[in-house]
């Protein structure tokens, strides 16, 4: 599939919740924030694929908000698409994408109402075998690694040096692995656990590849005037790969999203100073008005989320918006 991958403009039509009209394809996974459905295997190639399709539901602490925010499914496609050509450009990864325009679906895949409802929104991807560890990258010591730094001074068994303070930029990028938790909350690991669960060959490629990433994508936005501070990544084997080699070794490629709000953490460089929590172009600004409710007894982090105010609504798609413009621009 060769068809260009110009971003869509932003959809003007309600937000895609659960509700909203669905592809007339079989269902593998509804995701937090992405949908994925079975497309019939390439005509030519015989490769399977899927559709995944980015919602605008909104997920913080692990627990999807029953507030949408309109439009955030189109600008994170646009986010991911771009990141995913800048990647095949610099020959760092192969990657899931081959198309996101509609006219790729097959004929009978979906009516033309649910074809404008995915219009900018969804990418026909490489079906894959998953990794399942998510491959995360610190180049700044926030959220998790920062709280397990203060209590252990490491972060996944990764010793750092003394006296770090928040937000501190890391001598050199750190990889830092995690569980990938279909429901719940992903936990972090060691390399030695995330090597158990999918081999040490394997573990020891996509640590590669996540380091050359980031640092790649770090450079062209600081460039931009946004540090990315940390990211994390999802890799798979292709199905026909998988078919093809057997129990042979294959190299994984990048899947599911890239270098998104959603996925990463990222701030203003010019407004950046350690030691404190940093203004963000992400969903930190939803989550430190969770952080309010929480405080105020409001909300325990636990299903059901709270409805979120309009200003949090029109927030964080402004953020979500410059952080596209900014990057991608």
């Amino acid at each position: 599939m060769t068809r260009s991958t110009e971003p869509a403009p932003l959809s003007v039509s309600p937000p895609m919740a659960s509700t909203t009209p669905a592809p007339a394809l079989p269902l593998v996974r509804r995701g937090k924030v992405r949908d994925v459905y079975r497309l019939p295997a390439d005509p030519g190639t015989g490769e399977g694929r899927l559709l995944m399709v980015a919602s605008d539901r909104l997920s913080a602490f692990d627990v999807i908000m029953p507030t949408p925010i309109p439009g955030k499914g189109v600008l994170l496609t646009q986010i991911s698409t771009w990141w995913f050509e800048f990647i095949r450009q610099t020959r760092l990864c192969e990657t899931h994408a081959l198309s996101t325009d509609v006219r790729d679906l097959p004929e009978g895949a979906a009516d033309a109402r649910t074809r404008q409802w995915l219009t900018g929104r969804m990418t026909i991807c490489r079906e894959c075998r998953v990794v399942p560890v998510e491959c995360v990258v610190r180049g700044y010591l926030e959220g998790s690694g920062w709280k397990e730094y203060q209590q252990t001074g490491a972060v996944c068994g990764v010793q750092l040096p003394r006296g770090l303070r928040q937000c501190d930029k890391l001598p050199a990028p750190i990889f830092t692995p995690a569980t990938k938790a279909a429901e719940g909350h992903d936990e972090n690991i060691s390399f030695d656990r995330a090597a158990e669960a999918a081999g040490l060959e394997t573990m020891g490629v996509l640590r590669d590849l996540s380091l050359a990433i980031y640092n790649a994508a770090a450079r062209h936005a600081l460039a931009r005037g946004i540090i990315i501070a940390d990211t994390k990544f999802e890799f798979g084997v292709p199905a026909e790969a998988q078919a093809r080699m057997g129990r042979t070794w294959e190299q994984p490629i990048l899947i599911d999203e890239a270098l998104t709000p959603d996925s990463s953490r990222f701030w203003p460089a010019d407004r950046y100073e350690p030691g404190r929590g940093q203004p963000s172009f992400d969903k930190q600004f939803v989550r430190e008005y969770l952080e309010e409710l929480v405080a105020a007894g409001g909300w325990n982090k636990m299903p059901p989320g709270p409805e979120l105010p309009q200003r949090v609504v029109d927030g964080t798609l402004a953020r979500y918006r410059e952080a596209q413009q900014k990057l991608c621009g």
